[in-house]
């Protein structure tokens, strides 16, 4: 009698852990044939639950040290916890934003529609990380195996500019590395306005010669130009001479800075270059257009005219959406053969707008 109390108390838990039930009862006893069917999907899904729930322990054992090992960081060595910091926040930020662009691929995917069509915060999300992850991919190749984050952030420390994009910046890198492109593309605005008054001796038309060189000399002089002043020659800029594949190989290498490209490539190769990110650009003004500039947020209006080649700390919120309102303005007028014009926009509406970075 013991032992089969025994025999069948052992079966009843066994019943019970796995959830199951017999398929027939005797006398108030459960029968010790249980089905097979019956029994293997639910001690699967036993089997299932115990794995998650000793992942689930090992994650939160994992988070614990990670939490301890930053508190020992920050209170031992606060400079390295702060690139260590920095590094992991980016890593964040750049998957979830990784997420939020294969939503948009999925979606244009699904609904059928063009880069063209994409809203204007959606547009502006996929170029710019389609930009940083090309520049991110050989720091996250670096950082795959075992321990050779630690080689990332040595990268990291020492090579910042050249090697990060601002996923990976601190917030004070932000300010110095913004600052320190925007120097290199101001340096090109002279060089840019030299290679067009250059140029204006090609044209045969003696009005657009006579247009064009003023408005340089009007450039020259520190002088805002007006939108009509520069529609004035546009035709210029969708053919000879200086159309995006029309314009000298030297001009093409003035106006790579402004986009943040580099000009050490054959001219064919830039010239693709400049094409496709004006034509970004381009895109970008119009989607902006169909929603409104007056909805972008504060940051999203400084990083919309930093873009487009403007870039001050004097600036006050009203005065961007004057200059933004003036590019748009210009823009909404240009065909697709003309974003040539648009490039040397940067250069004509930026140059000397009050308190522009030209006089910094």
């Amino acid at each position: 009698m013991a032992l089969f109390s025994s025999s069948l108390c052992n079966h009843l838990s066994l019943t019970r852990l796995c959830g199951l039930r017999t398929n027939t009862i005797t006398n108030g006893i459960y029968s010790p044939y249980v089905s097979s069917q019956s029994r293997l999907p639910l001690c699967r899904h036993y089997s299932s639950k115990v794995r998650r729930g000793i992942g689930q322990y090992v994650v939160s054992k994992f988070r614990t040290a990670n939490a301890k090992y930053e508190v020992f960081l920050k209170r031992r060595f606060p400079r390295f916890y702060q690139l260590y910091h920095t590094f992991t926040e980016g890593f964040k930020l750049l998957l979830h934003d990784a997420k939020d662009v294969h939503r948009i691929k999925m979606k244009m995917h699904s609904d059928g529609l063009q880069f063209k069509d994409l809203p204007y915060r959606e547009l502006e999300k996929y170029r710019q990380f389609r930009r940083d992850i090309m520049k991110a991919i050989p720091l996250l190749v670096i950082s795959i195996p075992p321990f050779a984050n630690y080689l990332a952030l040595f990268l990291m420390y020492f090579f910042p500019r050249q090697l990060l994009v601002p996923y990976f910046w601190t917030p004070k890198q932000q300010v110095e590395f913004r600052a320190l492109y925007h120097s290199n593309r101001v340096r090109q605005h002279r060089p840019v306005l030299k290679g067009l008054e250059n140029t204006s001796q090609q044209v045969k038309d003696g009005q657009l010669q006579s247009g064009l060189k003023a408005l340089c000399a009007k450039m020259q002089r520190g002088a805002n130009p007006q939108v009509s002043e520069i529609l004035a020659v546009r035709t210029l800029f969708s053919g000879p001479p200086l159309g995006i594949h029309r314009m000298s190989v030297d001009q093409m290498r003035h106006l790579s800075p402004l986009l943040f490209l580099t000009p050490r490539l054959p001219s064919f190769l830039m010239g693709r270059r400049l094409n496709s990110h004006a034509m970004e650009l381009l895109l970008l003004d119009r989607a902006l257009g169909r929603m409104g500039p007056h909805q972008l947020s504060e940051a999203e209006l400084r990083q919309a005219c930093y873009v487009r080649g403007l870039h001050s700390n004097s600036l006050e919120i009203n005065q961007y959406r004057e200059w933004l309102s003036r590019w748009l303005q210009l823009s909404s007028s240009l065909k697709d053969s003309e974003v040539s014009l648009l490039l040397h926009c940067i250069v004509f509406l930026s140059a000397n707008y009050p308190g522009g970075a030209s006089r910094h």
